[in-house]
């Protein structure tokens, strides 16, 4: 068995990464859009709103776990977007991450519908619908609450993404507050149950294009039709453009205000230097003092 893994080794680092971030996206999903299942099939019987919150959370914690090693667990093509702009990330990566991050979602809501089947045909009655009291399709994607406007939508996203970004940068900023290594990923999973919390309920705070796009496509192909596309006036655009607005300005916001006035390396290390030619300069000052005398002698 360990020969056959050996054999099954990839090298390319690029594709360690985008597998790396499919798996973790998977496993977010799974969790995440699991829970949403068995609370909406049960009719709440097993499980509530917090539970599908509790789902999402530990789904991103677990989902880190997965992928951090490897790729750094971006698990969203908006932190990558992000991370791209900061130069922590390389462009070309961008296109890939965010292919397999839609990948992994979209195997994984194929996984819990696969895993509900039953639940859900009894629910809904055997019809696959997008809107009214038997609905299923929110199992695995968002959409609006029928007071939220397409615009009001945009804005709730544009809050929550950036939210999740002024987050997840604090976290992985050394130089602001150290945080162990093996708490990151439970602290970012925090972050997204206290969004869940408390931006939820406008949209079902998708804060991440694959976390939806991947679970969307797949309803569309597996009977639940046009109308993932069409409902909410067309909402389908609105968590995949309004979360990488929000990531970036989430990310302006923290380095403007944070951790671009943190005293950076280069500045503690000329520091030292300018201490070290002061101190040399005041021993060449004082050492010819102390010898006069004995010069005089002479």
């Amino acid at each position: 068995m360990e020969r056959l893994l050996r054999k099954c080794r990839i090298k390319n680092m690029l594709v360690r990464e985008c597998m790396a971030e499919c798996l973790g996206v998977y496993v977010l999903i799974l969790f995440g859009c699991g829970s949403a299942a068995q609370v909406i099939t049960s009719q709440e019987r097993n499980g509530q709103y917090l539970s599908i919150n509790l789902g999402f959370a530990l789904g991103v914690t677990f989902g880190v776990f997965v992928s951090r090693g490897v790729s750094g667990a971006h698990l969203n093509p908006a932190v990558t977007l992000s991370l791209c702009s900061l130069g922590r990330c390389r462009w070309i990566k961008l296109p890939f991450y965010a292919f397999f991050q839609v990948l992994g979602a979209f195997l994984a809501a194929a996984t819990v519908a696969l895993q509900y089947y039953d639940a859900i045909q009894m629910y809904s009655g055997g019809q696959l619908t997008v809107t009214g009291p038997t609905s299923t399709a929110g199992i695995f994607s968002t959409y609006p609450a029928d007071y939220l406007s397409v615009w009001g939508g945009v804005i709730d996203q544009v809050i929550g993404t950036a939210a999740l970004l002024l987050c997840i940068l604090a976290l992985g900023d050394q130089s602001n507050t150290f945080i162990p290594d093996h708490f990151q990923p439970l602290l970012a999973g925090a972050s997204v149950l206290v969004i869940g919390v408390s931006m939820g309920s406008n949209s079902g705070y998708a804060l991440n294009p694959a976390r939806d796009f991947g679970p969307r496509v797949f309803t569309y192909i597996a009977g639940w039709g046009e109308d993932v596309f069409r409902a909410g006036g067309g909402w389908w655009w609105v968590p995949i453009v309004a979360p990488c607005i929000g990531a970036l300005l989430g990310t302006l916001v923290y380095e403007l205000l944070v951790e671009v006035h943190h005293p950076s390396q280069m500045s503690d290390d000329q520091n030292l230097c300018l201490e070290d030619s002061a101190g040399k300069i005041t021993l060449e000052v004082e050492e010819p003092e102390s010898g006069k005398p004995g010069g005089k002698k002479g």
